[in-house]
């Protein structure tokens, strides 16, 4: 699926483009996107088409559209401390994002049917730990992932306050999707077609919206034929942090609060605002067809007769803006990660300090 929406040169353009289509329509969804680089679960010889609206595929690696899972994020309504099971997690990329909302006190769970598919994932959420300075800014709900078929859940496994299903779901599988919900939570799938969102009013009460034409590969039979008995997939357990864990959040909350802090006490009210850099103009189009090629969909547009009679005008104001603004349009400093700062600033041993910084080496 894509196509919705201009190509990014950087995953910020990328997001600037999401918002201004509507996407991307709360703060809390904009944050996580800008602060997880979609080029880094790419493989590096196709991260040419990372800021690209498009689905990549490489073997059993697959990546939806940036539009797609900026409506999924919209649409699961995330919030701190929410449960979270991703049936088909892929590369990680959704999960990590729907981590950086949920905080430390929430679960985050993902089943994926390919082995390889679980190790390149736990390699790029280790990079991200490891190396992002936005991993600094969040309290991370770090995602689990198990190998399996997810129509096969073990029958006694808890229930979520939020799932998303990245495979085509049909209708003969809808009960059993809902049934991994609590009462109030939020099922986003593609059903017959449709990104569809399905909310748990109660024990057997339910509300389903239907949100955008999708075309999603389907999801995948188990198959018996090897042993004829059922492999049922065990979700991790819901486990209760360390007191170790606990006191190593409760520091970084605390630094971040002294750094908020002193930066209010040096501008008097707060952090101002980065300066923002020009930015391309996007020029968007209205959608009149959805083609389907290959199991992905590429919205085809068709230009507005106002669209090709200002084309030029508008051509000629870019470049005037881009000669008025090269002057002052200097690179910005890289961002300090203040929290490492003052961590290793700290009178404590070296190994305590790298335990708060979550051993990045960075």
């Amino acid at each position: 699926m894509g196509g919705a929406v201009s190509a990014g040169e950087d995953n910020d353009e990328l997001i600037d483009n999401l918002k201004e289509a509507q996407y991307i329509r709360t703060e809390l969804v904009e944050q996580a996107f800008r602060a997880i680089d979609r080029a880094d679960y790419y493989l590096e010889e196709f991260k040419d088409n990372a800021y690209k609206d498009l689905a990549w595929k490489h073997g059993n690696i697959h990546l939806s559209a940036p539009c797609i899972y900026s409506e999924v994020m919209e649409a699961l309504d995330l919030q701190p401390g929410l449960s979270f099971l991703n049936l088909g997690s892929g590369t990680g990329y959704l999960s990590s994002m729907v981590g950086l909302i949920l905080g430390p006190f929430g679960v985050n769970h993902g089943v994926e049917l390919h082995s390889d598919v679980i190790e390149y994932a736990k390699q790029k959420l280790d990079f991200f730990i490891k190396t992002s300075d936005s991993f600094d800014k969040f309290e991370f709900c770090e995602p689990s992932f198990v190998t399996g078929n997810c129509l096969e859940i073990s029958p006694d496994c808890t229930q979520y306050d939020r799932v998303y299903c990245g495979a085509g779901v049909q209708k003969e599988h809808e009960d059993y999707m809902k049934n991994l919900l609590k009462v109030g939570g939020i099922l986003v799938m593609p059903l017959e077609e449709k990104l569809t969102k399905i909310t748990r009013t109660g024990p057997s009460a339910w509300e389903t919206k239907k949100i955008l034409a999708v075309s999603f590969a389907p999801l995948i039979q188990p198959n018996h034929a090897d042993s004829g008995k059922s492999r049922l997939v065990h979700l991790p357990p819901v486990a209760v942090r360390s007191l170790q864990d606990l006191a190593r959040i409760a520091i970084r909350g605390t630094i971040k609060k002294i750094i908020h802090q002193e930066t209010m006490s040096k501008n008097g009210n707060g952090l101002k605002n980065p300066p923002r850099f020009k930015r391309r103009r996007v020029r968007h189009r209205r959608m009149e067809t959805i083609v389907f090629l290959d199991k992905e969909v590429f919205a085809s547009r068709i230009s507005n007769p106002s669209d090709d009679n200002n084309n030029s005008e508008d051509i000629e104001d870019e470049r005037r803006e881009e000669e008025e603004t090269k002057p002052s349009e200097l690179k910005p400093d890289p961002p300090v990660n203040f929290l490492r700062e003052k961590v290793l600033s700290l009178p404590l041993p070296d190994p305590l300090k790298y335990y708060l910084l979550y051993y990045r080496e960075k």
